[in-house]
């Protein structure tokens, strides 16, 4: 059995930045070991898979080199680049996850693609997890949380940069992940992802984690829409939307290679 592939870098126009995914589309499910095991053998951040259902909605998954992961944006926009790029379907797409519901996605007349996501806002945590803190190697001036991963907010976008948590330590808060964020010097904020516990040392480039993100810092800066850097080594810009319940994340994406999966 043959099946497509693609490897996309999500949230940059170059190749070579952002974050790439690999993207799968499939007719009917493979059963999850197989998933599993075609993500751990891509190695990349995540694999999604997509099934498009009789209402014309794309059922997608997503599966990092460990685990399926309940919520991923980059690979989502990675798809819907796919999707559009070979003609599956015209924008826009709905995608359909069973973490997070339906996820819409519009192509903006400026050519950037925006996922509608759900408002993941964070709430401030009095007494975050001493194995937290003794993980860091920064003092933090506030942690907060949501579903998804501790927040660790910094001072500044310089801190963000020099940020060396004990990775092994963090593999003791899962199954969250941990975001450290801040002000950005040229953005409107900064961030880093590290999620060894779920996926990888540092994520490239997180589109899921902007659901929490982007309310923290509307409410915090004052504004609605945002334009946030990941600074990790291959970089990524992601420009955000809070609107009441819905958080809008949009960015570019690249191909870097197309081929076939041999079964």
């Amino acid at each position: 059995m043959l099946l497509p592939i693609f490897q996309i870098d999500a949230f940059t126009t170059e190749r070579f930045k952002g974050n790439p995914a690999a993207v799968v589309p499939l007719e009917r499910w493979l059963d999850d070991a197989r998933m599993q095991a075609i993500a751990a053998e891509n190695n990349l951040s995540e694999t999604a898979f997509f099934v498009r259902e009789p209402d014309g909605a794309f059922h997608i998954r997503w599966f990092s080199p460990l685990t399926e992961i309940d919520f991923c944006g980059h690979a989502t926009l990675a798809s819907a680049f796919v999707i559009l790029e070979q003609r599956i379907a015209a924008a826009p797409l709905t995608f359909r996850a069973a973490a997070v519901g339906d996820i819409e996605v519009t192509l903006r007349d400026d050519g950037l693609l925006e996922m509608s996501f759900p408002n993941r806002a964070p709430e401030t945590i009095a007494e975050p997890p001493q194995a937290l803190l003794e993980a860091l190697d920064i003092v933090p001036e506030a942690v907060l949380r949501n579903p998804q991963a501790w927040f660790v907010v910094y001072a500044s976008e310089q801190q963000v940069r020099a940020a060396a948590p004990d990775l092994e330590a963090l593999k003791a808060l899962a199954p969250l992940d941990v975001v450290v964020t801040a002000p950005g010097d040229r953005q409107d904020f900064a961030s880093r992802y590290f999620w060894p516990a779920n996926g990888g040392d540092e994520d490239p480039v997180t589109g899921s984690i902007h659901a929490g993100l982007a309310p923290y810092w509307a409410a915090r800066l004052g504004k609605s829409s945002l334009v946030a850097l990941q600074a990790s080594k291959r970089t990524g810009l992601l420009y955000c939307r809070v609107e009441g319940e819905r958080v809008f994340v949009a960015g570019a994406a690249v191909k870097y290679l197309q081929g076939q999966i041999e079964l």
